[in-house]
């Protein structure tokens, strides 16, 4: 029974990299297939078996893959699949598109139906940084994906959500059933630290759409501490707008960053994830989390066991919660054993269970 891995594409780390990490090892001698693979960006996929499309081809592919978004379906269904019985899919864009054998099984772990054809269409375009001209274009663009987006799904055999909110929007936009299975995280490497906390934190991928400059602005109002951790395209317009209270960290390291969960005060999560896997980081950390009440966290934090929620996106509101939050209310070891449920060895043994169960109906 020969196996391959499909994945959107390998140009930035987060957490459908984790997810593809896992499946990795779960089947050692699948190869991955992907649209895109930057290895100095990406080198902890380096010498694995990654078969790159046809656009990997393309001038300034890996620096500017966003440019070739219109070519993207057409690459995904050329990729050769025809040796393999099973295909398991990690998505949350173009690899649900793929085309196998007649008689082989595709399997898609939906991250989520694509946010930028069907949750955050308006928001993407807004905030896109790209000349006017090119934002006019963009609606039939998207269109045109939003159509093949639907028709591919119909091409997954059986579909597998990483949580509840994803599932209802595969229901929704696909029109399909799925099973759900909370990504993978690695809880055993996080640790509860004794020490004293001094400080809150924030951090991952340095997005808009995160809402990180609503968590500056009321650590800004409050002079709380605070530390960010991560890069990305809005880390410039956060660090003017940060006061002296606010440290910003850039990318660190597995280990600084599991040092940094162990000694917070509290996680902020002020964004609506798909699920959300630095939550359960701190959490595996005996850290509370402060979220959103909204998206995959409303499935992993267990108000006043794990941590506590706010109902606006608001720097009014989050500042209220920093200024009130009474961290002695927590016990860490009852945080850290709640965040287990999300262990990879649950969704290695989840994963494989349906892997088998399908390759023998």
């Amino acid at each position: 029974m020969k196996i391959a891995l499909v994945h959107d594409y390998l140009v930035q780390d987060g957490g459908a990299e984790k997810v593809l990490e896992v499946l990795q090892k779960t089947w050692p001698d699948a190869p991955t297939f992907v649209l895109f693979f930057d290895e100095k960006k990406m080198p902890g996929f380096k010498g694995k078996d990654i078969r790159t499309s046809f656009l990997q081809r393309f001038p300034y592919a890996t620096k500017k893959y966003q440019w070739y978004i219109s070519l993207m379906p057409t690459a995904t269904e050329h990729y050769d699949l025809r040796e393999f019985d099973v295909v398991i899919s990690s998505t949350s864009a173009f690899a649900k598109g793929i085309i196998t054998r007649p008689d082989a099984i595709h399997i898609c772990y939906c991250h989520t139906p694509t946010r930028y054809l069907w949750t955050d269409t308006q928001s993407y375009i807004r905030e896109l940084r790209v000349p006017k001209f090119v934002k006019a274009i963009l609606p039939p663009v998207l269109s045109k994906l939003r159509m093949w987006d639907q028709q591919a799904a119909h091409r997954v055999d059986h579909f597998v959500a990483n949580s509840e909110t994803v599932a209802s929007r595969i229901k929704k936009y696909y029109r399909r059933d799925s099973e759900v299975i909370y990504p993978p995280v690695a809880t055993h490497n996080f640790h509860i630290s004794p020490k004293p906390k001094e400080y809150f934190l924030t951090g991952g991928r340095l997005v808009a759409y995160k809402r990180f400059d609503m968590v500056v602005d009321a650590c800004n109002k409050t002079g709380i501490p605070l530390k960010i951790f991560g890069s990305g395209p809005v880390e410039k317009e956060l660090r003017k707008r940060a006061k002296s209270n606010i440290e910003f960290l850039g990318r660190v390291s597995e280990k600084e960053q599991r040092e940094l969960y162990a000694n917070a005060k509290a996680f902020i999560h002020p964004q609506e994830e798909d699920f959300g896997i630095t939550p359960v980081e701190a959490m595996a950390s005996g850290t509370p989390v402060i979220a959103y009440r909204k998206g995959g966290a409303t499935e992993t934090v267990v108000e006043g066991l794990s941590g506590e929620f706010f109902d606006e996106q608001s720097w009014e509101e989050l500042a209220d919660h920093l200024i009130r939050f009474n961290q002695s209310k927590y016990d860490a070891h009852k945080i850290k054993a709640h965040a287990e449920k999300f262990n990879q060895e649950k969704f290695v043994e989840k994963m494989k269970e349906i892997a088998k169960r399908h390759m023998s109906s």
